[in-house]
């Protein structure tokens, strides 16, 4: 009697189901769970699936509407704290909220509600999943987030009374702004969990599983980029620890340091060979050798030695007379320790020859590193590749076509951060990241003025140990989309002008693509050569029109996208480029499939002096 989904005994489980996870353990009580039919497996995972999310999109709705509404509220009307600090906060979390309630929730109830005839959910999941893309921004924003809370909240007594009023209210459940901010970051991995529960439930010839396993290869796309922040997260915890642990006298706490291991030990003495207390500190590019601090509250230590990593050595220099000790020997001094047990010897040597071996990997790709990275989407067109580099002239971009640096991705300008082409590969940058000479075969092996990566590809080693946290060797970030390579695979782009409403910026000349690759996701970049976006804006849930007459717009061809408390305004060069602009957004936002509308720079050249003397007209 469990063979078909339409069973006595899998309505009676269903509704139990239905009614909450009290009865669905009553349920299961009545019998074991390995009872239970294949579809009834399938049909408690999906169920739990929509239970969440109406619980995640309640939680969303506080964020949005209610924490981020009461705040920008505030702003606007009293400018008690500056509005930019509300955006900061809240990143793109009404576009979030949007998407979950406007379109994955709806559709996993109606789902739900016709189980009967249609046991499936993959096919939704495929759909919608490329729109998770979107948390991209919020979790690369995070860390700076949770800054600005911690800071306003001390700084302002108006925004703490605003957050505290609402943490006191009953659907805050007691938690935290702080907490709830958290869950848009863990949401991601919890739909990778659900999804291979089901994967695994469900028969490998069932209709649903080709579309289930392509939403878990892009779903756990997304999941790292949350368990990167979680683990980022953890980490700068870590570091703060030990800073506090120093007393603040030492500067550790950056997204590029690691700690790998802490603890007591023993120094002995190179006079008379007795032990001393001390504390060691090991880090991915140091090791710190610390003494106890005197204090009366507090255990404290001071640093009286710092090795790094990079030229560290290590050797065993155990005897009889003097057991588990070891020798750490680097540029600035050696040390002689000394462990306590012999676990602890052997802890101590893995972690730092470990620690040793993944720096000098690190050295041993850097070279490949930068080849790679050239010969991608970063490499000028005509440039040469990384085997002929410095051996040809390369093709130099147009520095008007370039707002940004493209190696550190820092915005130019005429005092203090001017524009340099580099002449081994003609990427424009500024002087800090061309402070490099390099002789270029091309030009009769004399010295020139390189860039970071080409100076490592063509003498063979970077400049220091600091270079390895350079724009080169760091996790690309999700605006690091080149505008000419993505104008080039894009669904729409041109020139616009743009304003947000309420955000004290007048009109600001822009170049918008949005890519073929993510149809739904409109990049914002100051010049069409810029190596990164300087915004991104997921298009899911936004309406599109044109500007009433409480706009006060004073260009022509002007339209607008709004979503809940964020709206912007645009003006185009000419009434096709309006049209055109407004068809292709209004279609994102509703979350249709976009076609390639052909290369509007081509129309624009065709447009030719008209369009741009309409521009100059506007």
């Amino acid at each position: 009697g469990l063979s078909g989904p339409r069973s006595v005994r899998a309505q009676v489980v269903r509704a139990q189901v239905c009614q909450g996870p009290d009865s669905l353990s009553l349920s299961l009580s009545l019998s074991d769970q390995s009872q239970l039919s294949v579809q009834q497996r399938v049909f408690n995972i999906a169920n739990e699936l929509l239970h969440t999310e109406k619980a995640y999109v309640s939680r969303l709705y506080l964020l949005d509407q209610v924490f981020c509404s009461s705040l920008l509220e505030e702003a606007r009307s009293r400018s008690s704290f500056p509005l930019d600090v509300v955006m900061g906060i809240f990143s793109n979390i009404c576009s979030i909220y949007c998407f979950h309630q406007q379109f994955l929730l709806p559709a996993l109830e109606k789902r739900m509600a016709e189980w009967d005839l249609n046991p499936r959910i993959g096919d939704i999941l495929q759909k919608l999943a490329p729109f998770l893309k979107m948390y991209g921004e919020y979790v690369k924003n995070f860390d700076r987030a949770m800054e600005l809370v911690n800071t306003w909240m001390e700084r302002s007594s108006q925004f703490k009374a605003i957050v505290y009023h609402i943490q006191r209210e009953e659907r805050c459940g007691n938690l935290t702004l702080q907490h709830h901010m958290l869950e848009p970051v863990q949401r991601i991995p919890r739909y990778e969990l659900l999804l291979k529960d089901y994967l695994h439930r469900l028969p490998g010839d069932h209709d649903d599983f080709k579309d289930a396993q392509k939403s878990l290869e892009l779903i756990a796309t997304a999941a790292e980029h949350s368990n990167t922040a979680i683990r980022k997260m953890e980490r700068m915890r870590k570091l703060l620890k030990v800073y506090e642990l120093l007393g603040g006298e030492e500067d550790i706490v950056n997204p590029t340091n690691e700690l790998i291991k802490e603890g007591h030990i023993l120094k002995l003495s190179a006079k008379n060979g007795t032990s001393q207390d001390r504390y060691l500190i090991l880090f991915n590019d140091r090791l710190l050798y610390c003494v106890p601090k005197l204090r009366l509250i507090g255990q404290k230590f001071g640093v009286r030695a710092r090795i790094d990593v990079d030229g560290m050595e290590l050797k065993e220099s155990s005897s009889i007379n003097v057991p588990r000790t070891f020798l750490v020997s680097g540029k600035q001094r050696s040390l002689e320790l000394q462990t306590r047990t012999e676990e602890e010897k052997r802890d101590w040597i893995q972690a730092i020859q470990a620690t040793i071996q993944r720096h000098e990997q690190t050295l041993a790709t850097f070279h490949h590193l930068n080849c790679s990275l050239r010969d991608e989407d970063y490499t000028p067109p005509n440039s040469p590749n990384c085997n002929e580099l410095g051996k040809r002239a390369p093709t130099p971009i147009r520095e008007k076509e370039v707002t940004l640096c493209m190696k550190c991705q820092e915005p130019f300008n005429s005092i203090t951060k001017r524009r340099h082409h580099c002449k081994a590969c003609g990427h424009v940058v500024c002087g800090k990241c061309s402070e490099f000479r390099a002789r270029l075969l091309y030009d009769n092996n004399r010295a020139n003025r390189v860039c970071i990566d080409c100076y490592t590809t063509l003498v063979g080693v970077p400049p220091s140990p600091a270079s390895l946290t350079s724009s080169a060797y760091r996790r690309r970030s999700i605006l690091e989309k080149q505008a000419s390579v993505a104008a080039e695979n894009s669904v729409m782009c041109s020139f616009l002008h743009h304003m947000e409403k309420g955000a004290g910026r007048g009109w600001q000349k822009a170049w918008f693509v949005i890519p073929e690759n993510e149809p739904l996701v409109l990049y914002i970049y100051g010049a069409p050569q810029d190596v990164k976006a300087q915004r991104s804006v997921p298009l899911i849930g936004f309406e599109v029109s044109l500007p009433e007459s409480c706009d006060r717009m004073e260009r022509r061809f002007a339209f607008k996208i709004s979503q809940s408390h964020l709206t912007l305004y645009f003006s185009a060069d000419g009434e096709e480029l309006q049209r055109r602009w407004t068809e292709v957004l209004s279609r994102a936002g509703r979350g249709e499939e976009l076609q390639d509308h052909g290369s509007i720079i081509e129309t624009l050249e065709e447009e030719g002096e008209e369009t741009a003397t309409s521009g100059e007209n506007t």
